[in-house]
């Protein structure tokens, strides 16, 4: 059995094991709309915002707000590891004593 029908054939076992089908907007997503009155909801407004792809386990900062190629999503992008190439990069051309 290849290893494309082994996953077709897990998806397959755990999407009819569920007892309730995931949520729309577990996969949807938020509008930025939407994503705004959540943060509202929040009494300290200086608390920092942190973005997860794993359930919470781990999370990093936002550094960019930007809207995807295509304008169709608003992207929030982590750019930690930009210091380590385009902005070494960038500095050096920037200042080429340093």
């Amino acid at each position: 059995m290849s290893r494309h029908s082994l996953m077709t054939d897990l998806r397959l076992h755990i999407m009819t094991t569920l007892r309730h089908p995931i949520p729309a907007w577990v996969t949807r997503g938020k509008t930025i709309r939407q994503l705004i009155q959540e943060l509202q909801s929040f009494e300290n407004q200086d608390l920092p915002v942190r973005m997860s792809v794993d359930d919470g386990d781990t999370h990093v900062g936002i550094s960019i707000v930007q809207p995807s190629g295509d304008g169709a999503y608003c992207v929030l992008v982590n750019s930690e590891r930009y210091h380590e190439n385009e902005w070494q990069a960038f500095m050096d051309k920037e200042s080429p004593s340093a």
